[in-house]
């Protein structure tokens, strides 16, 4: 029998980025559900979601604006919740941008847009680490989920950018949870299509996300759609004690998408 103190959250401190809509909202709904106190971070000008996040949350939670770009603000977040709680045991890195470009398209993308993209997704997550790592070192236990994608694994994706951002957030996932062992745990989280507002830079029309939303459904094995709601729930699994023996681990969570729906072989 599994004890419920694998999922007992209540004496936990999570500090989710990115939390204020998205996969990232429903994260930090989700573990302060489970217990958790949540520090839900926001980019300024993000307020009044950030402040719903919190009325929705059952549990303790603090608002914290921060560029994770910034190595000070990622610092000074980490202080807000040592401050206010004075542990931090769980980090999810999901603060993300993307620049939808088709990857045949390689005038579509900048330099700057190589930079703007890795500092947000690859740079911001490792200062967040960073920050995080002397307290979870000095508590002997701590997590991190990275949000990653499966486009780091497979090379698609919405750009090249961002596929090799995600990439980079993959081999990272590994290099730290070999170098942070035994203590602080690092593992991803690579979802599919999610139909989060990162996603309304494709310009599509609401028919056309609508074909695409139904046509990820159909080509998926579990006939599933991939809401904010169900990855987080990956999310939680990774961050609880019942991944315990995991670190350095990429779990895809897109209902077999890769896999691709099966093909029968014989005639009846």
């Amino acid at each position: 029998m599994i004890e419920n103190n694998y999922l007992n959250f209540d004496k936990k401190v999570a500090i989710v980025t990115g939390a204020s809509r998205g996969l990232g909202l429903a994260t930090a709904k989700l573990h302060s559900q489970a217990g958790a106190k949540v520090v839900i971070n926001y980019m300024s000008g993000q307020e009044d979601g950030a402040e719903q996040v919190a009325l929705d949350c059952p549990n303790e939670s603090l608002c914290f604006a921060a560029d994770i770009t910034q190595d000070d603000q990622c610092q000074a977040m980490v202080q807000a919740a040592l401050d206010k709680w004075g542990r931090v045991d769980i980090l999810i890195n999901n603060a993300g941008i993307n620049k939808p470009v088709e990857h045949n398209d390689l005038d579509g993308l900048s330099a700057e847009d190589f930079h703007n993209i890795f500092n947000v997704n690859v740079i911001g997550p490792y200062q967040m680490i960073r920050a995080v790592a002397p307290v979870m070192k000095i508590q002997k236990q701590g997590v991190v989920v990275n949000i990653s994608s499966t486009s780091g694994e497979s090379g698609y994706g919405s750009s090249v950018a961002y596929s090799a951002s995600k990439g980079a957030v993959n081999t990272m996932t590994k290099s730290l949870g070999r170098a942070m062992a035994p203590y602080i745990r690092v593992n991803a989280v690579c979802p599919g299509f999610i139909a989060t507002p990162l996603w309304d830079k494709l310009g599509m029309t609401k028919g056309e996300r609508e074909a695409m939303r139904q046509g990820n459904i159909e080509q998926t094995p579990l006939r599933v759609e991939a809401t904010p709601e169900l990855i987080a729930q990956s999310i939680l699994f990774l961050a609880s004690e019942l991944s315990g023996h995991l670190t350095g681990q990429l779990i895809t969570s897109d209902g077999g998408y890769r896999l691709g729906v099966y093909q029968q072989i014989f005639d009846q």
